[in-house]
Parts: C-alpha cells; sequence; structure tokens
C-alpha cells in the first residue's frame, strides 16, 4: 500500500518541466494499431495508464521498444489480433480507443468495458453511435464490447447529441482507413483532439477541422510510419499552477502552451495571482491571499473538469464565498468529504458546490478519490500545516510523472512510502 507523506506550509517556488499530454497519449498509442509500419513517438509520459497501454499492444502482437527517455517506437504491422487482454483493458477508461483502431483497420474488436476514474454514470452510447454511422455493429456481451464490421467501414455523417472528447476521438480513429468521407458534428474541440489529427495526419491520414465542431475525415487506403511529438500536458501545467497558488508561491512551469492554459490562467487572475506568459511557459505569483471566485467547468475552451478539484483547494482558502458548478460529470465532488477532514468549509449540493474560505487547512489522512483528486488531495497537503498522509495514490500515478521528484524540486517536502497490507482478521475466509 502506497502512501504519500506530505509536510505543508511551505510556499513552492522554482520552475518545473511538464511532460506529455497524458490525454494526448492514450488515444495516440492506440491509433498506433492503424499504421503499417514503424512510427517514433516523443514526449509520452512516464505513467502507468500508458504502460498499461503498451503492455496490451504487446500481448496483442505489437513490438514496442523505449528509444531513449521519453521517446517509444512502434511497430504494430505484425498485429492479428483482435481482442484485447480483458483484465488490462478493464482498468483503464482509455482502453476503449482500442476498439475504434480494431474496427478501423481489421473491422472487428472485442474490449472489456472500460474503468478509469468513477465519476458516476459515463455510458459510451456516443461512441457506439460513431461506429456504427461507419457500418459496425455493436454488442455489449459477457462485460466486453464486441464491434463486428461486414466489411470495410464506410464514411458517414456522425451528429454527436453532446462534446464528447471519448467518442470525437474513437469515431475518428475508425474512420481513419474507412471508404469515403466521415463528418463528424458538435465534435469536442481539446487540445489533444487536435493533437491526435495531427498524430493521424503526419502519419498519412486526411483529417481537417480538428479543434472547431466539425471535423471531416477523408478515408486512406493506408498509414504510412513516420515521426511525431506530443504537445505538454495542459492539465499538469494547471496543477502546479494551483499548487503555487494554494501554497503562496511563485512557479514557472515549462515546456507549455500558454494558449491551452487561458481557461486556467484567467481564474487564478480572478482570484489575485499575477500570470506572466513567455514562449512556451507561464509563471504564476501567488498573493498573500487568494480571492473568491465562481467556476463552470465546461467543454474546451471551457474550465476544464479535470482542474475542478485543484482549483477547489485553492477556494478553500481564498477569502470569501466561492461556487463551483460541474457542467461535465454527475458525481465529481466525493473528494470534498477528504477536504473536511482537513477543516475545509464546503457544501455539495448536485452539481454545485458552495466554499466558504478559511484561513488555514489542517494535515489530516486523506483518500485519493480518482486521479485528479487525489492532485487535488496533494496541493491541500502542501498547503495545509502539519502532516497529511495521503492513500490509494495509485490514481495519482496515472496521470502525473515523477510527481514527487518535481514537487521535491519546488521546495515541497513530499516522501512516497510502501506500507504493508493490513493483515486479514484471524479466521477470515480465504
Amino acid at each position: 500500500m502506497t502512501q504519500y507523506i506530505v509536510r505543508g506550509g511551505t510556499p513552492l517556488n522554482g520552475t518545473v518541466t511538464i511532460s506529455g499530454a497524458k490525454n494526448a497519449a492514450v488515444a495516440i498509442i492506440p491509433a498506433a494499431l492503424l499504421i503499417d509500419g514503424k512510427c517514433r513517438v516523443e514526449n509520452i509520459p512516464d505513467i502507468s495508464d500508458v504502460h498499461d497501454l503498451i503492455d496490451m499492444l504487446v500481448a496483442m502482437g505489437a513490438q514496442v521498444q523505449r528509444v531513449s527517455g521519453s521517446t517509444w517506437e512502434f511497430d504494430c504491422s505484425h498485429v492479428r489480433q483482435t481482442k484485447a487482454p480483458f483484465d488490462q483493458a478493464r482498468k483503464l477508461r482509455a482502453s476503449y480507443y482500442l476498439i475504434g483502431a480494431l474496427l478501423g483497420r481489421f473491422g472487428q474488436a472485442e474490449v472489456a468495458m472500460p474503468g478509469g476514474c468513477d465519476f458516476g454514470s459515463r455510458p459510451i452510447d456516443q461512441h457506439i453511435k460513431g461506429w456504427e454511422a461507419l457500418g459496425a455493429h455493436v454488442e455489449i456481451i459477457g462485460g466486453e464490447i464486441v464491434a463486428r464490421a461486414e466489411q470495410r467501414l464506410t464514411g458517414s455523417g456522425v451528429y454527436l447529441d453532446m462534446e464528447s472528447v471519448g467518442a470525437t476521438i474513437n469515431t475518428m480513429i475508425a474512420a481513419v482507413l474507412a471508404d469515403g468521407v466521415t463528418i463528424i458534428e458538435n465534435a469536442a474541440k481539446e487540445p489533444h483532439v487536435v493533437d491526435l489529427a495531427n498524430f493521424l495526419n503526419s502519419m498519412g491520414a486526411r483529417v481537417s477541422g480538428a479543434g472547431t465542431d466539425v471535423i471531416k475525415v477523408r478515408g486512406v487506403s493506408r498509414l504510412r510510419g513516420g515521426f511525431y511529438s506530443i504537445i505538454p500536458d495542459q492539465i499538469e501545467a494547471g496543477t502546479y499552477l494551483m499548487a503555487a497558488a494554494a501554497t503562496g508561491g511563485s512557479v514557472t512551469v515549462e515546456n507549455v502552451i500558454p494558449k491551452h492554459l487561458d481557461c486556467i490562467t484567467a481564474k487564478l487572475r480572478e482570484m489575485g495571482c499575477r500570470i506572466t506568459e513567455f514562449d512556451d511557459a507561464v509563471r504564476v505569483d501567488a498573493p498573500a491571499r487568494l480571492r473568491r471566485t465562481n467556476v463552470k467547468t465546461m467543454p474546451y475552451p471551457g474550465f476544464p473538469t479535470d482542474m475542478q478539484p485543484q482549483i477547489a483547494v485553492c477556494m478553500s482558502l481564498a477569502q470569501g464565498t466561492s461556487i463551483i458548478t460541474e457542467g461535465v460529470y454527475d458525481h465529481r465532488f466525493r473528494y470534498v468529504a477528504e477536504l473536511h477532514r482537513m477543516g475545509a468549509q464546503a457544501q455539495v449540493d448536485g452539481k454545485v458546490c458552495v466554499v466558504e474560505g478559511i484561513d488555514m487547512l489542517a494535515g489530516a489522512p486523506v483518500k485519493a478519490c480518482d486521479l485528479r483528486a487525489g492532485a487535488a488531495m496533494v496541493i491541500a497537503g502542501l498547503a495545509a500545516q502539519g502532516v497529511t498522509v495521503v492513500e490509494d495514490v495509485h490514481h495519482i500515478e496515472r496521470g502525473y510523472e515523477n510527481i514527487i521528484d518535481k514537487l521535491r524540486g519546488l521546495g515541497a517536502s513530499i516522501t512516497r512510502v510502501e506500507q504493508p497490507e493490513p493483515a486479514a482478521p484471524v479466521g477470515a475466509a480465504g
């Protein structure tokens, strides 16, 4: 059982380098199945979700090797397996991108229902809508999504009922090798959607309109190999900016695209932080006391739902009353109960959380409920007086590369420790 021991009360100061975008990497790696040849991808983050996806590709027959550092080479030309390893696929949400890739290449796929963070209902009906529009028949059998096309997928019009990032990506991946033209309307505009399109185009695809609400995919007969570098992680960068704000520090995040951070830095400015932008870096200088603000999470370019728990910590320490309205997921406030353990004053009513700012949080034992909530618990521990013990940190390590060393480089007192699993009660059934 791994824990983080955080000794708080010290402002973060210094410079941190941001890794490649998790949400781009977990789409690009499955998309490598479409490529007839070798491709090298640079700036892949060293996180557990990435390693799980790579392990699945290898189990299915791909040749994958780490060239150096964050650069990996993929050769999926010899893959013939269209069924993903069940136990691995069910662990993470991004495993469903294997369905779009396998459908696009082989016309069939069997992948376990995806796992990942629990934010309540996260249906895949829009993904299925996209695959079926291209000519696939989709069923859920024995906990697996089974998709088959009688012949090569055929381009079609797809109107998504909501701006779903996953459905946009999955439809795009499936359509790349389809006959004809696919038009995805009401498409998601997130930076990692654009990054996937750029990756596919660099390998010979013909995708246009990514970053707008209409994406057009003109099917091609094959994708060749090539080289690509993944964009920096918007959410990792935002997390370190929020950590600096919560602790009253001054931090520069390097290797970022400042435009991708506008929705985050705008709120930090409202809270009294001074933001300085450079070509590929952003610095935040926090005031002695943050000011209140209101946030509604929305699809890009709105404020990201993946930054909601982190800004909630800042609101807990701000002067005045702040309000968060969750506009994406049904149940993303489970972490609030953990913040209560540290003295935070926050009340949840459905999709709204009202946060009364207090002078100081107090260290306490807390759990990482999910990936971003876990990052928020670390931020809270860094800002609190005393010692905070964060459990279930495997959630955090799904999406943050080398978080302990990066925080230590900013002056944080944080340690990763292994605790023995509690012994089973005497007489418990085996």
